[in-house]
């Protein structure tokens, strides 16, 4: 005998929380309470007769039931969302700014959450400095913009902070009768100008080694063994250590990560909201 349907609701609340790892960051995800969440997962687990994660008030983990219902789910989903493709006129889109200083490694799997929540969406991300980018959204190119607090702005909503350093590579030593051999981004850059004015302040000579146009190229230059940065430690490879503590150079604070839309409402609200929840948790990680 079939059942009652499933409620495609809870099937998705499901899925991001097995991605995330969290009823919290799930519920931002998916614009609604950790309440909802938990309450459309308990309706889940009762309508499969079956416990699909394995929580504890530290960790969330799919149990094995969860786990092999997950693919399952996923696929339930996008048909859901193909079928509603197919009666729509076009595809919307979404164009969003993501500073070169936000951006990390783990872009490729943060657009993979987007697209997931609406495989129909097209996504245009530019990378650029915070500045570059507020300008465009200010001039409505872009949708959204993901920046790092920038002077003289005070809209935008608070997405996380995250913790800076000052970063060589393993085997750099600074000659005590020299500068600071410092690589960092063009301008304008906020990052660039903190460091500049912490030194500065602190009466540490310095000196730019290394000017790149993006934190790719500049944590590249800090592997080379050129100088150090001012970089957040997800964006150095492998290796790069913290040599502020040893140089005693001033400490660098947690610098916010700001979130500016006029997207409010629809797909691209939600599949924004994967993506800022995504983000967070690869920060917090």
């Amino acid at each position: 005998m079939i059942g009652a349907p499933l409620d495609l609701d809870a099937v998705r609340a499901f899925v991001r929380i097995a991605e995330l790892e969290s009823f919290t960051r799930a519920a931002e995800a998916t614009g609604t309470t950790q309440a909802a969440v938990s309450l459309k997962l308990k309706r889940l687990e009762e309508r499969l007769g079956c416990r699909l994660f394995e929580r504890t008030p530290r960790y969330v983990q799919l149990s094995a039931r969860g786990a092999a219902f997950l693919d399952h789910a996923r696929d339930l989903l996008e048909a859901h969302d193909r079928a509603l493709a197919s009666l729509t006129r076009g595809r919307q889109r979404i164009a969003i700014g993501i500073s070169d200083h936000v951006a990390g490694p783990e872009l490729p799997a943060l657009i993979a959450r987007m697209n997931a929540q609406d495989p129909q969406l097209v996504i245009e991300i530019r990378i650029g400095s915070s500045g570059d980018l507020l300008q465009s959204f200010d001039r409505r190119e872009l949708d959204t913009v993901i920046v790092r607090l920038h002077a003289g702005r005070t809209d935008g909503d608070l997405l996380t902070e995250e913790q800076f350093g000052w970063f060589a590579a393993p085997s750099w030593q600074h000659r005590a009768d020299e500068p600071l051999p410092i690589a960092t981004m063009a301008e304008p850059c906020g990052v660039r100008a903190l460091a500049g004015e912490l030194l500065d302040t602190a009466g540490m000579p310095w000196t730019e080694i290394f000017v790149g146009g993006g934190v790719t190229a500049v944590a590249a230059a800090v592997m080379a063994g050129l100088g150090i940065a001012a970089l957040s430690p997800r964006m150095v490879p492998f290796g790069a250590v913290d040599v502020g503590p040893r140089l005693g150079l001033p400490a660098l604070p947690r610098l916010p990560v700001i979130l500016h839309t006029r997207v409010r409402d629809g797909q691209p609200r939600a599949a924004l909201a994967a993506l800022s929840a995504a983000f967070k948790s690869a920060v917090r990680g």
